[in-house]
């Protein structure tokens, strides 16, 4: 009897033990903001040239929409047509200026992939407080752009060096800054960092 009260305890301390882990792994799948930060330049810009897209959908952020696997389905099929159709191509190439951010016809680089993805998700309607612009640091230090969508099973990525769409935790980055979904004119510090040019074209 002893033995068996002995078994039954150490049973409950591990399913107590993974429990939490569970519990743990689930918060991860959420990005965790500070204060509101500066925003990038590129950003700053395009919102003089498109402030309606620089505008809350209503005053404040609705939940995170529901994502069911038609919807990541439908969401992974955007990511990876635009993905395709848009040729990697630097704004200085572009315009002759280290940084814009504009929606791209033909070619860009990484914001403009991430606006271009974020347009076509409002189009199938998605709002604008779940999707939100994002400023990464690469492993090599260089800054990059991606689109978060937040979501009720967490937070996930869409990126233009990357065919699959992922929770952010499972991305090699480090997270800096991304927009407001309260306020997409104004950004929100995931952790500290310095700005950031944005315009990978490679890993």
């Amino acid at each position: 009897m002893r033995n068996y009260r002995a078994v039954c305890a150490g049973l409950l301390c591990a399913l107590s033990f993974f429990g939490a882990v569970s519990a743990a792994s689930a918060r991860d799948d959420f990005m965790v903001v500070g204060a509101r930060t500066t925003s990038p330049i590129g950003h700053h810009l395009f919102c003089i040239d498109q402030p309606a897209d620089c505008q809350a959908d209503t005053p404040n952020a609705a939940d995170p929409v529901a994502i069911t696997e038609p919807l990541l389905g439908l969401v992974a099929e955007i990511n990876l047509s635009i993905n395709k159709v848009i040729r990697p191509s630097s704004d200085f190439e572009l315009y002759g200026v280290e940084e814009r951010w504009t929606y791209p016809i033909e070619a860009g680089d990484c914001e403009d992939y991430a606006l271009l993805k974020l347009r076509s998700l409002r189009a199938i309607g998605i709002a604008k407080s779940d999707l939100l612009m994002t400023v990464v640091r690469k492993r090599n230090g260089e800054g990059h752009a991606v689109l978060t969508l937040r979501t009720t099973r967490g937070d996930y990525v869409l990126d233009n060096l990357s065919s699959q769409v992922k929770l952010w935790r499972d991305t090699p980055y480090t997270f800096v800054k991304r927009q407001d979904p309260t306020a997409p004119q104004h950004w929100v510090a995931i952790e500290d960092g310095a700005d950031l040019v944005v315009g990978s074209l490679k890993k």
